[in-house]
């Protein structure tokens, strides 16, 4: 028996394309079919909330996940991505780099978030390394026409900020923390302030007018709000 997006909890965006969000963060995760294949968008934020992901993505898709796109490096978004052994794993270019040498601060920064520090230990220790690095674009073909374009458009949020457009009627943009709906959108001391409204507006020409955007934590937008939240930006942080 074929499951639906609802009964799993998830929220479908597009034919073929839907998201889920996780409890504690609010984070989300997006899935998108293909035709023998299945792209996951984030990975979440323990090897447990994973390994979920991974379990409701194989039952909507009927087969494995096969493509790992990571948004961003930071603890909620990838500690759950050694659940998805097997599958190409992406993200920008130089955050395999983060991933590598920074895990140490990606586990403290989990624990003072409130991951317990066994579950981050577990998420650093066993964390996999993207195997494909982004520089520009990037189409995956997903078979049976279904493309998705892989998108480093930061720095932003990060200096190592990765969208990912379904085309389709509508466009679906993934957008990870450069966009934000349940709160202010966050910026550590990683963002890059000055090149974050530029993002976004590498993010408006991708999706256009009629797109849905999915933030990286909070209810699906559209392009009003992304161009609000771009203003919001260059005016708080001073940068046009």
């Amino acid at each position: 028996m074929t499951v639906t997006w609802e009964e799993l909890g998830w929220e479908r965006v597009a034919e073929g394309v839907g998201r889920c969000r996780l409890p504690g963060w609010d984070c989300t995760a997006g899935l998108v079919l293909g035709a023998g294949t299945a792209l996951m968008v984030d990975a979440g934020s323990s090897l447990a909330e994973g390994a979920r992901l991974r379990t409701e993505a194989q039952a909507l898709a009927g087969r494995r996940v096969t493509h790992l796109a990571l948004t961003h490096p930071h603890f909620d978004h990838v500690f759950g991505a050694a659940a998805f052994a097997g599958a190409d794993l992406y993200a920008v270019a130089g955050a395999e780099a983060v991933l590598a040498y920074g895990r140490e601060e990606l586990r403290l920064d989990a624990i003072r978030n409130g991951l317990p520090s066994p579950e981050a230990e577990e998420a650093t220790d066993t964390l996999p390394l993207p195997r494909h690095p982004v520089s520009g674009e990037w189409t995956l073909d997903l078979g049976d026409g279904r493309r998705a374009l892989l998108a480093a458009v930061g720095p932003g949020h990060t200096s190592h900020d990765l969208a990912v457009l379904v085309p389709g009627d509508p466009p679906v943009v993934f957008c990870g923390d450069l966009v934000e709906e349940s709160g202010a959108p966050q910026a550590g001391p990683d963002a890059v302030p000055s090149r974050w409204p530029a993002a976004l507006d590498r993010l408006l020409a991708l999706g256009g007018d009629r797109a849905r955007y999915v933030p990286g934590h909070g209810a699906v937008v559209d392009a009003a709000f992304v161009r609000a939240q771009r203003d919001a930006l260059s005016a708080r942080f001073g940068v046009s």
